[in-house]
C-alpha cells in the first residue's frame, strides 16, 4: 500500500496547504499503518524550467540521437510517471500564488504528462483516487469583490479530474493571509470557520481516500 504526496508550498514552515495535507495523510496512516508515503516537494527541489521543451523536443527524434538534457528530461519524465502510477492514493497541496496555479506544479505537470501511459491518451491513472489540497491567501467565492480571481482551482480540477480521470477529493481554505495582512482583520472570525471546515474536510476525505483502498488488517 502506499501513499503519494507532492507539496507546493515556498514557505514550508508555515504553509497551510503542508498543514492540510498532513490531516489527509494521518488518516491514511491510521487506516494503512504500514503504507509507504512517497514524497515529492516541488518547491523545496523544483524541477528544471527547460525540462519540459527538451521532452518534448526529445520525443521527436530517435533515442540515439537525443541530447544529453533531453536524455534526461525524458528520464526525469518517467520517473514522475512511475511515482504516480505506482501508488494507491495521490495527495496534492498546491497553494494559490498570485492569483494562478503553482510555477512550481505546472512545471511538474507538464513534464510528467509529457510520459506516454498519463499523455492525453494514456489510461494508466483512470479512477486513482486522490485528494487536492488548496489554499487561498483571500476569498475570491462567489459574492467576494475578488470573485473570479482564483485561476488555479479550476485549472488543477480540470487537469487532475477530467484529463487524467482521477477520483478528485477537494479541500479548499481560504482567506489564509488573515492576521498575516492586516487589511483582512476584519475577517478574523469567518478565515476561523473557513479553517475549521477546511480541516474538517481534510480528514473526511483523508478517511474516505484510505478507505477505498481498504483497512489495515
Amino acid at each position: 500500500m502506499s501513499l503519494f504526496r507532492l507539496d507546493a508550498s515556498i514557505l514550508p514552515a508555515t504553509s497551510a496547504s503542508h498543514a492540510l495535507a498532513d490531516i489527509v495523510e494521518a488518516e491514511w496512516t491510521t487506516a494503512h499503518p504500514d503504507s509507504v508515503v512517497t514524497r515529492r516537494d516541488v518547491a523545496r527541489d523544483p524541477v528544471p524550467a527547460t525540462a519540459w521543451a527538451d521532452a518534448v523536443t526529445g520525443g521527436f527524434v530517435d533515442e540515439t540521437q537525443r541530447s544529453e538534457s533531453q536524455v534526461a528530461a525524458r528520464a526525469l519524465a518517467t520517473s514522475f510517471a512511475d511515482e504516480l502510477i505506482g501508488a494507491e492514493a495521490l495527495l496534492f497541496a498546491v497553494p494559490l500564488y498570485n492569483y494562478g496555479v503553482s510555477q512550481h506544479f505546472k512545471t511538474w505537470f507538464d513534464l510528467a504528462y509529457t510520459d506516454s501511459r498519463i499523455d492525453p491518451t494514456g489510461t494508466a491513472l483512470q479512477g486513482k483516487p486522490a485528494t487536492l489540497v488548496t489554499v487561498l491567501g483571500g476569498n475570491y467565492a462567489p459574492g467576494t469583490p475578488k470573485e473570479g480571481w482564483d485561476h488555479s482551482t479550476a485549472w488543477l480540477r480540470r487537469v487532475l479530474e477530467d484529463v487524467w480521470g482521477l477520483d478528485l477529493r477537494v479541500v479548499q481554505r481560504p482567506f489564509t493571509l488573515v492576521g498575516v495582512n492586516p487589511a483582512l482583520d476584519a475577517f478574523a472570525d469567518i478565515a476561523r470557520e473557513l479553517k475549521e471546515s477546511a480541516e474538517d474536510a481534510a480528514r473526511t476525505h483523508g478517511r474516505d481516500v484510505a478507505a477505498s483502498r481498504g483497512s489495515a488488517a
